[in-house]
C-alpha cells in the first residue's frame, strides 16, 4: 500500500498527517504501529488524519493515534499542525478562525501567522468521573501510591487524563522510574499523560511529560495545559504562562474556572513522503 504522508512537528513532538479529505481512513492498529516505528518506518508521537467533519459546524475532523496504534482523544501540538496543514493546502488564510473537530469534541483555532497557531483548549475537566480519575472527591491535591512512593498530584483532562506533579529537579532519576508508573496507574482507568512541572516564577514553567501510548516525548501541548490548569487552581501561576517544554517554549492562557483555555505556539513542517509497506 502507498501512503502520501506530510512528517510535522509541534516544539518536537512529532506527527505523520494523513490527508482523509476524499476517503476513509485507511490504517488498522498494526500499520500505524509499523509506520511509528522509527528504524524500520517513519516515525513519530502521533499519527493524525485529516477527514471530512462529522460535526457539520466544524470544518473539517481529525482523529489522532499513538504510536502504539491506540486511539487518542486530544493533541493540543497536533491541532496546531492541523491548522498550518490546512493553511498550505489552501483550507485555511493567516488571520482566519475556525471550528475543527476533535476525537474529544470541537476547537476553535486560529493561525496568527505563518507557523504559528493560537488554539482554544477548552474548560479544563477536574471532576474525578470525568477525567477519568478513582478518587473519592474532588480536590486540588491527590495523594497517590506509584510503586511504594506516596505522591501528590494534580487530575485534569484537557480532552485526554492528566496526571501533574510538582517537582524541583526535573532531571530527578525518580521521574524516569514513576513516569510510566503514573501514566499506567490503576487510579487512571483509561491510562494518563504524566506530567512533571517545575515552576520557575509566576510567569515561567519548565515540564517534561511522559505520554500515554507514546512514552517521553519532547513537547505535550495538552500536557503544558494540565500543568497550568493545576498550578493556577492552586494560586501559583499568573494567568498567562510560558511553559518550556525539552522542544520548546507554548504560550498558556487561562484566567480560571468556567473559561477556556488558550494556547499559542508553532507549528512546522518537515517533509513530504510515501509510505510503501
Amino acid at each position: 500500500m502507498k501512503l502520501s504522508f506530510s512528517k510535522m512537528h509541534g516544539i518536537g513532538n512529532d506527527f505523520v498527517m494523513v490527508d482523509c479529505r476524499q476517503r476513509a481512513f485507511p490504517l488498522n492498529e498494526e500499520q500505524i504501529r509499523a509506520i511509528a516505528d522509527r528504524r524500520t518506518g517513519v516515525g513519530f508521537d502521533q499519527l493524525i488524519s485529516i477527514e471530512r467533519p462529522r460535526d457539520t459546524s466544524c470544518a473539517f475532523y481529525y482523529g489522532i493515534w499513538n504510536a502504539d496504534g491506540t486511539p487518542s482523544g486530544q493533541c493540543g501540538n497536533g491541532v496546531r499542525c492541523v491548522a498550518a496543514w490546512l493553511h498550505r493546502a489552501g483550507e485555511l488564510s493567516i488571520g482566519d478562525t475556525v471550528r475543527l473537530e476533535s476525537p474529544s469534541g470541537p476547537v476553535t483555532v486560529r493561525l496568527s501567522g505563518p507557523g504559528e497557531v493560537t488554539v482554544d483548549m477548552g474548560v479544563p475537566t477536574l471532576e474525578p468521573e470525568r477525567i477519568p480519575f478513582r478518587a473519592d472527591a474532588q480536590a486540588e491535591r491527590y495523594s497517590i501510591d506509584v510503586g511504594g512512593d506516596v505522591l501528590e498530584i494534580g487530575a485534569v483532562s484537557m480532552g485526554n487524563p492528566h496526571a501533574v506533579m510538582v517537582v524541583a529537579d526535573l532531571q530527578a532519576p525518580l521521574l524516569y522510574r514513576i513516569g510510566p508508573l503514573l501514566t499506567s496507574h490503576s487510579r487512571f482507568p483509561k491510562g494518563a499523560n504524566s506530567g512533571f512541572v517545575q515552576p520557575i516564577d509566576r510567569g515561567q514553567v519548565r515540564l517534561r511529560v511522559h505520554e500515554r501510548g507514546s512514552g517521553w516525548t519532547l513537547a505535550c501541548g495538552t500536557g503544558a495545559c494540565a500543568a497550568m490548569a493545576v498550578l493556577r487552581l492552586r494560586g501559583e501561576v499568573d494567568e498567562k504562562v510560558q511553559v518550556t517544554l525539552p522542544g520548546g517554549t507554548l504560550t498558556i492562557e487561562w484566567v480560571g474556572p468556567g473559561h477556556t483555555l488558550w494556547m499559542t505556539g508553532p507549528a512546522t513542517f518537515v517533509f513530504e513522503g510515501e509510505w510503501l509497506g
